[in-house]
């Protein structure tokens, strides 16, 4: 049998032997985001129960706002922005580590000045994230006005 343990390279946080897709292809309520599946989604890694993905944020960029059933946990390596996490709004720091417990409503933003990047590991078969239909669904979501503020629908 083949051994298939491999390195995946980078070139600054790019992998020039993989794809960089758009986060999301069709909705609203994310803006500038791409991503990288480094590993976990490839037939030679069936033996990965995880994906490691790395996603970029442009600057003034955000990621969906969403929850769902699965966690997941982020460490940024590149810049800096904040996030909503619960019912809280958080600095994120270059190297912090965050985990994002199942249910926890989130969204990343790069609103900082710069382009914020990081890594995250999900479980390779998990449900699909929910979002919110309309800003009455998001007052349930987020009953704190000014968390509230910070999102984007």
């Amino acid at each position: 049998m083949k051994n298939p343990s491999k390195i995946i390279r980078s070139d600054n946080l790019t992998w020039p032997d993989l794809e960089r897709k758009e986060y999301k292809t069709a909705g609203a309520g994310f803006r500038d985001i791409s991503r990288y599946v480094l590993l976990g989604e490839r037939e030679d890694e069936t033996g990965l129960n995880m994906q490691t993905r790395y996603f970029e944020i442009g600057e003034g960029g955000y990621s969906s706002l969403e929850r769902h059933r699965h966690p997941h946990t982020v460490v940024i390596v590149k810049g800096r922005g904040s996030m909503i996490l619960g019912e809280r709004v958080e600095q994120i720091e270059l190297m912090d580590a965050v985990y994002v417990a199942p249910g926890t409503v989130h969204q990343f933003h790069a609103d900082r000045g710069e382009p914020m990047g990081f890594l995250c590991v999900v479980d390779r078969y998990r449900d699909r994230p929910e979002i919110p239909k309309d800003a009455e669904e998001l007052l349930e979501w987020i009953p704190d006005p000014e968390v509230r503020k910070k999102a984007r629908i």
